[in-house]
């Protein structure tokens, strides 16, 4: 449980009270982690406009897929939960089980889950990355720029998944998640079989 003293709703004001609007519009609650981020509204306003700027160039299924992947390698059991939500925007729920617990075998083309394990390496080891990590990207079809906009999403998760870990901020499911999702997205991902 996180000690921080966060703005309830009921007295949150200016550019806090719109960021909590803007959570109500698009998921329909206020999250713990967008209470504990806002703190400094203007840090997570600008936090959301770098998303944007990494996000829309890669589209919504690559970026989802790598903030999973991400996330998952994090540890960050808030993100998986929410972009698992966000998620099912674009996968059924029974796809979206399938590549929670092994996006190797979920049906994702070879390009993507070779996305995800570069993330994944991202986010675990990337001091020990190398140009095979890029190279393996480019042979599937990836141009410079969307390796960039990979590389960037999976670094900036790791940016707002340890800043809400580091403040203990309480996890929360998302209303209306079913008990099946919410398992898979919460328990480990298979090993990656190519062992990066």
């Amino acid at each position: 449980m996180s000690i921080l003293r966060m703005t309830p709703e009921t007295e949150a004001t200016g550019l806090v009270a719109e960021i909590y609007e803007d959570d109500r519009r698009s998921l329909g609650y206020v999250p713990s982690y967008t209470k504990a981020l806002s703190l400094n509204p203007e840090a997570y306003l600008a936090c959301q406009s770098l998303l944007k700027a990494i996000s829309k160039p890669l589209g919504p299924r690559r970026y989802e897929l790598i903030t999973l992947a991400a996330s998952q390698a994090i540890g960050s059991t808030h993100c998986r939960l929410a972009h698992g939500e966000k998620s099912l925007r674009i996968f059924s729920e029974e796809q979206l089980q399938a590549i929670a617990r092994d996006f190797h075998d979920a049906g994702l083309s070879e390009a993507e889950v070779a996305m995800m394990d570069y993330a994944m390496r991202v986010c675990t080891d990337a001091a020990a990355m190398t140009d095979a990590d890029t190279q393996r990207l480019r042979d599937l079809g990836f141009s410079d720029r969307e390796i960039v906009d990979i590389t960037m999403a999976a670094a900036a998760r790791n940016f707002i998944s340890r800043s809400v870990l580091a403040m203990g901020v309480d996890l929360e499911i998302p209303p209306g998640m079913s008990e099946e999702l919410k398992d898979a997205l919460l328990g480990p991902l298979a090993p990656n079989p190519n062992g990066s």
